[in-house]
């Protein structure tokens, strides 16, 4: 069963999506070891250009060029995909920003957040319903982020910034005509003048750092980048909203575990609790969805079915 669930697009998409989710988990590692002598702006720009370099060769291995040169010359299609590398940049930079300044653990709060977004830009823009049990898990969860607004004392603006911007990066590339690689190598393509140009205007030693000691790390930003973003975006594409939001709390439990025991970021009682009852929110609401699982594979079975296909293989994979 498991072998023919990982022929769907639905099962491509779950582990495409633990992938990534995993990966980003444990960027903030990378990002502290290795970029301490730039600015986070700087470093979002390198990305976008070291990102395109490694896009380019892939693109044009796997046949993309016409297909991207023909959207660039529809200007809605194109300017569908500057929205979302507007937002990709966006989260990009708030969450390089957080990591240099000993604030992982307040991004992770944003990516605990930006799951429920993603639910409820499923329910609005998709339909998509929920189980009572997860609607009591998602209840949870929303109680789990009011305490951690009384834990930092005010409005963490930080993370609510992280999860909207990634929550509606996820629905513009759901929705976007693209597949996921022509449609990040477009995203970076059009974003790569704007990066260059903040580049060539720098003129501090914070910005101009492109050293020869240094460029090899900063090359590295290009592949940490595609690997992950090719993963969410073909999870994304073949996946529901909902199913997306519960796989990617693998990346701020990362996070949070490495601000908190590697970093050592403040963990009051306070933030604690308000963790911990995100991370119940978690399991009800995963235990709830694997039993609505197990009752469509009865109900497929019970119908003589020789294939369980989820009910995210209603999406097809365009990639």
């Amino acid at each position: 069963m498991v072998a023919a669930m990982s022929m769907t697009p639905a099962g491509k998409g779950v582990l495409s999506a633990v992938i990534a989710f995993s990966i980003w988990g444990i960027l903030p590692l990378y990002w502290k070891a290795c970029f301490s002598f730039a600015p986070a702006s700087a470093l979002i720009a390198h990305r976008t250009l070291w990102s395109l370099l490694v896009l380019v060769p892939i693109v044009c291995w796997r046949g993309r060029m016409p297909e991207i040169a023909a959207a660039l010359r529809q200007p809605r299609l194109a300017a569908w995909h500057l929205l979302s590398g507007t937002l990709l940049a966006s989260n990009w930079l708030l969450y390089v920003w957080s990591t240099l300044n000993e604030r992982i653990i307040e991004g992770a709060l944003g990516y605990y957040l930006n799951p429920f977004l993603s639910m409820l830009l499923g329910y609005f823009f998709f339909r998509e319903r929920h189980s009572p049990g997860q609607k009591a898990a998602i209840g949870l969860a929303v109680a789990g982020v009011a305490l951690q607004f009384l834990a930092v004392k005010g409005v963490p603006w930080l993370a609510i910034s992280l999860a909207v911007t990634f929550a509606f990066y996820g629905l513009v590339r759901k929705r976007a005509p693209l597949g996921a690689l022509s449609g990040l190598f477009l995203e970076t393509l059009i974003l790569a003048p704007v990066a260059g140009l903040f580049l060539w205007l720098g003129t501090s030693a914070a910005t101009t750092h492109a050293t020869a000691q240094n460029l090899p790390l900063l090359a590295t930003t290009g592949i940490v980048t595609v690997i992950p973003l090719l993963c969410f975006a073909n999870g994304a594409r073949n996946l529901r909203l909902t199913t997306v939001g519960i796989l990617q709390f693998i990346g701020p439990t990362c996070q949070l575990l490495i601000g908190w025991l590697i970093y050592h970021e403040a963990m009051p009682p306070l933030r604690l609790a308000s963790f911990a009852l995100i991370w119940a929110a978690v399991a009800l609401y995963a235990l709830s969805a694997l039993r609505s699982q197990r009752r469509s594979a009865l109900q497929d079975s019970s119908r003589g079915d020789a294939t369980f296909l989820p009910a995210d293989s209603q999406a097809t994979e365009r990639n």
